[in-house]
């Protein structure tokens, strides 16, 4: 009963504007026809011959014109109802598209739009020197921004961003939002390498100023990669991954620049990746082992102790320094567990020695924003029976400066426990006495 209930109102409400029109349009002629009755019959009762009592000829065209009229009437609203739907119809369409082709945030086009354009521009490649240029632009100091101020101010730090790039190209280029803080821009036809650095730079000095958001000026920066078509490619995909190579490369400096893809940057992606699968497979694997060498004499017969470093010997790659496979180790997410498991074999051996011999070893500054790594170190130690005061780490003073704070942190811990904490490279470049 109830569903029969919910679909009688369901069907009225659908409904309600054709039912109200048929109904007015009923009463009407309903009105119109009682009214002719009462004057034939009621008015002129008794006073009209047979012949007169019958319907008028007159009545019968007016009652006529008026259904005519409201089957007009009911017709035109049926008309000017359809017109009405079909306009909003057409409305939702085109608010579906831009939706389906703009960043709702920035209002730029989106990475599906980019791809129709970028796709669209390769198939009339412009004639040498001429070229069209891809731009890829990840934003420096955003993450801090969502980080300490929050999301809401990071979009609208987004906003201004894509304000800032729209006034920077030239007409007709094409900026777009693809996610996150990464942007891109497709500028057909420059004129060669050098018209694309000159709206690189342009691009660049845009953003010298803060940013403001939140009540706060925010200092963003960007780094950027370009390719060329056709010299770098004339395949969509190949060329944003070219363009993706180069600004690889532009975000390793850290600093608002411009890099243009060369094939050179290729081969040292292509060399970094397989490096960076063959790290992988020795961490799980467990094939690094330790180093040690002797860090210091007590005298002449007593050493004081043993520095413990990382080594890896490859099958293909040799003997590979840790200051190469270090750094990839931290960009591939593995500096933790690689630190942690030469530690755990490094203590295991200086448990064995004689106690005043000690271990130094150092700690890599992509662990110390790591608050909990300090206390896996002290767990190392107990697991392995290595008493804390025997155990030397040496933290780049740079790394400290960077980040006092995370520093202090992660240091207090250990040395509370008996871990000595060294300043590695002291007087190198931030020598100060106060944070040391």
């Amino acid at each position: 009963m109830r569903k029969l209930l919910g679909r009688g109102v369901r069907f009225i409400m659908r409904h309600r504007v054709k039912i109200f029109d048929a109904g007015f349009i009923a009463i009407v002629l309903l009105v119109a026809a009682l009214f002719a009755f009462e004057v034939d019959i009621f008015r002129h009762e008794g006073s009209l011959t047979q012949a007169q009592e019958t319907l008028e000829l007159d009545e019968l065209m007016i009652c006529v014109t008026l259904l005519m009229g409201g089957v007009l009437f009911y017709t035109w609203r049926r008309a000017h109802e359809h017109r009405r739907e079909n306009d909003r119809r057409l409305a939702a369409e085109r608010e579906v598209m831009n939706l389906a082709l703009h960043d709702p945030l920035t209002g730029l086009p989106n990475r599906r739009q980019f791809d129709t354009a970028l796709r669209t521009a390769l198939n009339a490649l412009p004639a040498a020197p001429e070229a069209h240029a891809v731009f890829l632009l990840d934003l420096n100091g955003f993450k801090k921004i969502n980080d300490v101020h929050g999301h809401p101010v990071g979009d609208q730090a987004l906003i201004h961003v894509g304000a800032r790039l729209l006034r920077s190209v030239r007409d007709g280029d094409l900026v777009a939002r693809l996610g996150g803080d990464e942007f891109a821009i497709l500028a057909r036809n420059v004129a060669g390498a050098e018209a694309a650095t000159t709206i690189a730079l342009r691009i660049i000095d845009s953003l010298q100023t803060p940013v403001s958001a939140g009540g706060v000026n925010h200092a963003v920066g960007t780094a950027i990669g370009v390719a060329l078509s056709p010299s770098d490619g004339v395949d969509a995909q190949e060329l944003l991954r070219k363009a993706d190579v180069a600004l690889y490369r532009a975000k390793a400096e850290r600093k608002s620049t411009v890099r243009f893809f060369e094939a050179q940057m290729d081969a040292r992606l292509h060399e970094r990746d397989a490096l960076e699968r063959a790290l992988r497979a020795a961490v799980d694997a467990d094939r690094i082992t330790v180093r040690f060498q002797p860090c210091g004499r007590i005298d002449e017969n007593r050493i004081a102790g043993f520095e413990a470093t990382a080594h890896w010997e490859d099958e293909q790659l040799g003997v590979v320094e840790p200051e190469r496979f270090l750094a990839v180790a931290e960009e591939a997410g593995l500096l933790a567990a690689l630190t942690e498991r030469t530690l755990a074999k490094a203590c295991a051996a200086a448990a064995t020695w004689p106690k005043t011999v000690r271990l130094s070893m150092n700690l890599p500054s992509g662990l110390l924003p790591d608050q909990t790594f300090g206390l896996r170190v002290l767990k190392t130690l107990a697991d392995m029976e290595l008493a804390p005061n025997r155990l030397d780490l040496e933290v780049d003073e740079g790394a400290l400066i960077r980040d006092i704070e995370a520093a202090r942190l992660l240091l207090a811990p250990l040395r509370k426990a008996g871990v000595s904490i060294v300043a590695d490279h002291f007087g190198t470049g931030y020598a100060d006495l106060k944070n040391l």
